[in-house]
């Protein structure tokens, strides 16, 4: 992940310049810094090299949680859901329609949220007739603040890619919106738009739009209601 690589990147250059201080100190045949030493005439930031007490205060600072890590905790309990889904080309035919149940946790001091869903869908079988397959999936959900995003994950037992997404809050709305690439056979990349709308502490739908071609269509919608009122 971004915020784990930018940690182990920076662990390196703060282990680095110790390591090299250290010698330095320890080491009396050590040349003298002279006036054409780059280190001695100008400071870190003019000769391109990173400081490392600004970068960790830096990142401190980025570790720290927000509102927008409180609002994605404050979504955490368990949770009922029926699912719609178009998946048939006539638009004229009614949707497939399922239920499961998921449940969400806040983890990592606050940080991320963890989704987990269990539920029913009816898949074309072996021999083309509808039938109902176990649905399991897992999602990870955070805010990046170094991109100043919402990000995500989701995996499922319907496939063995990793789906990342990015998004945004409206609060005016009280609704996400995430964007994303799908690729659900070799060479066929599909951009995916999610709506996550949130009625109130109970309840909460989500719309997923595939744009196929240029035209954006409405797939599938989720409606979420929390077991045991908050």
């Amino acid at each position: 992940m971004p915020a784990m690589k930018t940690f182990i990147s920076l662990t390196t250059i703060l282990f680095a310049t110790f390591v090299a201080a250290s010698s330095f100190a320890q080491n009396p045949t050590a040349p003298p810094l002279t006036a054409s030493s780059p280190s001695a005439a100008q400071p870190a930031a003019a000769t391109g090299q990173p400081n490392p007490q600004e970068m960790m205060k830096q990142m401190m600072e980025l570790s720290k949680l927000n509102e927008n890590h409180k609002l994605l905790s404050s979504l955490d309990g368990n949770w009922n859901f029926t699912i719609k889904m178009w998946m048939n080309p006539d638009p004229n035919a009614k949707p497939q329609e399922s239920k499961g149940t998921g449940t969400r946790k806040t983890i990592m001091g606050g940080r991320y949220v963890m989704m987990d869903v269990t539920g029913k869908m009816q898949m074309p079988g072996p021999d083309g007739k509808p039938k109902d397959m176990q649905f399991k999936g897992m999602g990870l959900e955070g805010y990046d603040n170094v991109k100043k995003k919402f990000v995500a994950s989701w995996v499922d037992n319907m496939g063995t890619g990793i789906q990342f997404s990015e998004g945004t809050y409206d609060p005016a709305t009280k609704s996400f919106t995430y964007t994303s690439e799908m690729e659900p056979a070799p060479g066929m990349k599909m951009p995916v738009r999610e709506v996550i709308k949130i009625a109130d502490n109970n309840h909460m739908s989500l719309e997923w739009y595939e744009n196929h071609g240029g035209q954006e269509k409405k797939t599938m919608e989720i409606n979420y209601t929390r077991t045991g009122k908050k």
